[in-house]
This record gives structure tokens, sequence and C-alpha cells, in this order.
């Protein structure tokens, strides 16, 4: 590879959740870390052979299949890879193979059982990685196989036939409903299967004719399925019987069929795959193709029951390759940038936070040696990475927080001066920038125009306590929809009547306080739930209240996303209004407990800081 070796250490901090450690357990894990390059072809592991550690995908991408090499899923950068089979017996429970040259950071086995022991973050990151007998190597980042189950992708109506039934009457079958196998049935109970395959291997190369009954050919009394089993023990089952289709019965009753083909379908809509696709679309029309499956994925991710911080990661995950994409796109439309550049992206990208309904806020950082000529090539580069993301369903920003206003096209020492001046004179307008701008992320471009930078605006923010109490009074601004006796306060009138915003007055008071929590830690990082575990590690929130809001974050975040996961299974967008009702009363008082927590924080925060109601 010719680009530098990373370190270690920094390359792994740079996702989740070891973003979250403790200085003490980075400063005692980095001298075990490794990096391990590996060129396309090359199997990382095998299914069943033992595994060094656990390996963190630093660049590259890398299929896992089964035993018999079938693909279940495809793991790029940021994906962890090897925990159940440590959890396990230290095993590797499927087989791990680059499809380009990739780099892995590796941590050791007894360092990453150490990790489990002696860090809540990974330890509760993982938890859900524990294995069942027959679960895959995917753990919190479940997709596709792995989060499905065989009754979302079956056929549900299988086409039968008696065992009298003729090879020509089977055929016909088969071609008036386009499908390649037909179930035998006797009477109520599974006689056998006949595929395609079986009229081409017995009867075409035997000779004999459509007058055959079926019971001659069929395979009699197949290997079945349940329902309820994952889509990655069919593709095993498949692979290791070394057939295409399998019945899938209940009870001693066929409710469907299953085949290689509805399980390889299944695999385009994992996040690994959607960025791979976007990687080689020649334009944003393609890349809006690859973006058609996403609440597919956010549905699938949501059944399997990942974690809100891994849905929202890979949905962002895909946003930034877009960006990525459309920025090499653009460049190679209008040549070579003048000046070196940064392409920002703040709000819900910048905090890796996107769900299945998200607008566009982005800036671009120039290096100070800009003129002013070249302002004509970073207004035509914003425009078409702009213009491609909104063909991507990333709607223009409505309060024009993008790359496309000159505003916020502007070379360092600008945003020096546009931070420096928020936070000196911290009026409504410099709050409202200010809380957007502290979400910033680095997608692309020359990294070092942020460095340093969000460090200086942190430190110099955190001096200024009028600043710092300008931003607490403006985050309290956003409440949770509690009313008088905890009822629920919901939207009074107008097309969402009778429902509450799980985004304006659910997730985004979590938001204020992570970001507020961010300014008086000094931390860097970006996502709420990692502001959230740095505020309690330095002491700025105490452990049983970062425990809590952690808690309360993440339902309101599962709720929020359950929500939208059965918009998309009934066939409609998805959004972020939900009426209580659609709740048990459970689930209901559940939702009460956790917005109360937010309430008692944002609370302790007025009364610690001594900001006026």
């Amino acid at each position: 590879m010719s680009d530098p070796r990373p370190d270690p250490l920094e390359a792994l901090t740079r996702h989740a959740p070891f973003a979250a450690l403790s200085a003490a357990l980075r400063a005692e894990l980095g001298p075990h870390l490794a990096l391990l390059e590996i060129a396309t072809g090359e199997v990382l592991f095998q299914k069943g052979g033992p595994l060094a550690g656990l390996y963190v995908v630093e660049s590259g991408a890398l299929d896992i299949e089964t035993g018999q090499a079938d693909l279940v899923s495809r793991r790029g950068v940021g994906d962890i890879m090897g925990e159940r089979g440590l959890l396990r017996d230290g095993n590797a429970m499927l087989t791990a193979r680059a499809v380009e040259p990739s780099r892995l950071v590796v941590i050791p086995k007894d360092r990453f059982l150490n990790l489990m022991e002696h860090s809540p973050a990974v330890a509760e990151w993982f938890e859900r990685a524990r294995p069942s007998e027959t679960s895959g190597d995917e753990g919190p980042y479940a997709t596709g196989l792995t989060a499905l189950q065989v009754s979302d992708m079956m056929a549900q109506t299988p086409i039968t036939c008696a065992p009298d039934a003729t090879i020509t009457d089977v055929a016909r079958l088969m071609r008036d409903h386009v499908i390649s196998s037909v179930v035998v049935m006797q009477g109520a109970r599974l006689a056998g299967i006949i595929t395609a395959h079986d009229l081409t291997n017995k009867v075409l190369a035997e000779g004999l004719t459509g007058a055959v009954p079926v019971a001659q050919i069929m395979t009699p009394d197949p290997v079945t399925i349940a329902p309820n089993q994952l889509g990655l023990d069919a593709l095993m089952k498949l692979s290791e019987l070394g057939v295409n289709h399998l019945p899938v019965a209940q009870n001693g009753r066929v409710v469907g069929m299953i085949g290689k083909t509805d399980l390889f379908r299944q695999q385009a809509t994992t996040a690994s795959h959607m960025v791979a696709d976007i990687a080689h679309a020649d334009d944003a029309t393609a890349m809006a193709q690859v973006m058609e499956r996403v609440p597919g994925l956010l549905a699938q991710l949501v059944h399997g029951g990942a974690k809100p911080q891994s849905i929202t990661r890979r949905i962002t995950d895909i946003t930034d390759a877009i960006t990525r994409r459309l920025l090499h796109l653009a460049e190679a439309e209008l040549g070579a940038p003048p000046v070196p550049y940064l392409w920002a992206a703040c709000g819900s990208q910048g905090r890796r936070e996107q769900t299945g309904v998200s607008d566009q806020d982005n800036c671009l950082i120039l290096d100070d040696a800009v003129l002013p000529e070249h302002d004509a090539y970073f207004a035509a580069l914003a425009k078409v990475v702009s213009d491609g993301l909104d063909a991507c369903g990333f709607v223009y920003c409505p309060g024009d927080m993008m790359a496309t206003n000159p505003k916020w096209r502007q070379p360092r020492h600008v945003w020096r001066e546009y931070f420096a001046g928020w936070i000196r004179q911290p009026d409504n307008e410099a709050q409202m920038l200010a809380s957007v701008m502290f979400d910033l992320r680095p997608i692309a471009g020359e990294a070092a125009l942020f460095d340093d930078l969000q460090n200086e605006v942190l430190t110099r923010a955190r001096k200024n306590s009028i600043f710092v109490a300008h931003m607490i009074s403006n985050s309290l601004k956003h409440t949770v929809p509690l009313g008088l006796f905890r009822g629920f306060a919901l939207i009074r009138s107008g097309e969402h009547k009778n429902t509450i915003d799980l985004k304006h007055t659910g997730v985004v008071p979590v938001v204020d306080l992570g970001r507020i929590y961010a300014l008086l830690g000094e931390l860097e990082v970006a996502g709420t739930r990692d502001r959230i575990e740095g505020a309690r590690a330095g002491g700025v929130i105490s452990e049983s209240g970062a425990r809590d809001l952690l808690d309360a974050y993440d339902l309101i975040g599962e709720t929020r996303l359950r929500h939208q996961a059965t918009q998309i299974r009934a066939g409609r967008a998805p959004d972020n209004f939900m009426a209580p009702t659609d709740l048990s009363e459970l689930e209901r008082n559940h939702l009460r407990d956790a917005f109360m927590v937010v309430k008692t924080m944002q609370s302790a925060l007025q009364q610690s800081r001594g900001t006026p109601g």
C-alpha cells in the first residue's frame, strides 16, 4: 500500500466502541496492537481455525464466507471481525477473505478479553456478539443474512405438485411461475422436491421423456428449515448439502421455499456492499439507485436488534461514501483543485447519527493560500456535490448551511475568525451556528486544515463563561414532550396532530446535552454517545447520571428507529412523528421514564451552571 502506515492505536480509536476507551486503557493497550496487511484473495481466517485476535478494518474490504465459500456479507472500514469466535471457543465461525488490498488493526485475544472485563463501553458493545449455536460472526453490525430470519426472505406460497404429476407438468409449472423448484406433496405430507437442475441432469441428460412421473426423479424427504432460523443458517445448510433450495416447514407443514438466489439477492442490502457499489458509481443517478436500498437496510438492522449507534453509523458511512465519490467525480470534471481543501460535514452526518430522514449540512475549509479567482472552482465543486447529495435523497439544508453558500466556503483563517466572533459575541445566531459547527467532522481532502482547529475552539470557548452560559441556555430550549403528571405533551394541530416529534423533542435534547458536555470537558469527539461517555470518564457528569442518560438516549433512539422501520415495512416514507398509542402501555411508561431522565439532566445542568430558566 502506498499510503503511510497509521499508528495502530490512533487508527483503532477512530471507531466505536474504542473511541470511548479511557486514557489509561489506551496507554495499556497501545503496545500490544499490530497492523496487518493482506492482499486481494488472501484468507484472513478460516472457518473452524484459531483466531489470533479481534480484527478492525482500517482500509480495504473483506468478504465473510461460509466454509463452502458462499458469501455472507462484506466488511469495510471500521467493521469488526472475530468477536463471536473469541467469545465462544477462540475459533472462527466463518471465513474472511480480502476482496481488495486491506489493512487491519489486530487486538490480541487476551487484550480483547481484558477490555471486555475493564471497559464498560466495550463490554456493553460486544455483549450482543455472544453467539448462539448457529449464529455467525457478525456481532453488533448484524445485517442481511445475520439479521433476517428465513420467514423474511422465503417465497410464502410455494408451488406444489403431486408425486404422480409428469415431468412435463412440472416443467410447465416452472415456466408459468418463473421458478426453478417445485415442492412435491403427498396430501398434506412433504414427499419431495424437484428442481430445474434435476430436469437437466436426471431427465434430459438421461434421455427420459416428459411422461416420467415426478416421484421417479424428485429428491425424496428433503431436509427442511424452520421459518424462525436466520438467513445465515439457511445459507450454511444449503452449502453443506450442496443444494440450491430448501422447503421451509413449521410443525410439519410446508409454509414456504427459500433458495440461494433469495439469499444472494439479500446480500445487496448491506452497508459494506452499498459502499462498494458507490465507490464504482459513475454518476449521482447510480448512487441514488444504491440509496434506494437504505430503507431496507434500516429495517433489517432494527429487526435484527442492532443498537441505535450501530444503525446510524452504518447509514452515515453510506453518506460519507457518496460524498467522497461525488468529490472524486467533481475533480475529474473540473480538474485538480487550485489549493488544498477539506470537505467537512456537520449536523447528524458530522455526529455519525443519520437515520432514514436527513438533510445535508456541509462546508469547505480552504487552504489560506486560496485567491479570490479560485472561488469559481470551489463553487462549482460544491454545486456538484450538493446537487448530487440532493439527488440521493439528502435534501438541501433549509438554513442554507452548505458549501454552495459562499459564507461556508472560506479559508481556514476565516473559519478561525468565525469561531472567535461567535465566542466573543454569543448572540442567538452565533449560538445556533456554533452549535452546528461544533459537530464538524472531516470527510475528504486535506485533514491538516482541521488539525488543532477544533481543540483551539473548544479551549477558547470553555474559557469564556458568558459564551458557555449562552450555549447552555440555548441547549435547554429543546424540551422533552412531557406535560403535567408525566403525560405526553402531544402536537395539538396540523399534519402531525396527536403525535410526538422523536427528533426535535426526543433525540435533539440529548444531542444538545452531549454538545455542552463536550464543551465543558474539551472533548473533540463528535458523536453524542461518545461525548456522554467522555464526560463520564472526565468527571463532567456523574457515573450514575451518565449511565441513566445513555440508557434514555438508547431507548429514545430505538423507539424512533423502530417507528421508521415499521413505516418502511408498511411501504411508507419514514418520519419522526409517532403516536404514543402505537406503543404498548409498558413501552409508553419506559419512554416517559427516558424523557424524565433527560429533563432531570437538563435541570441539573441549569442549576449547576446558574443559567436562568
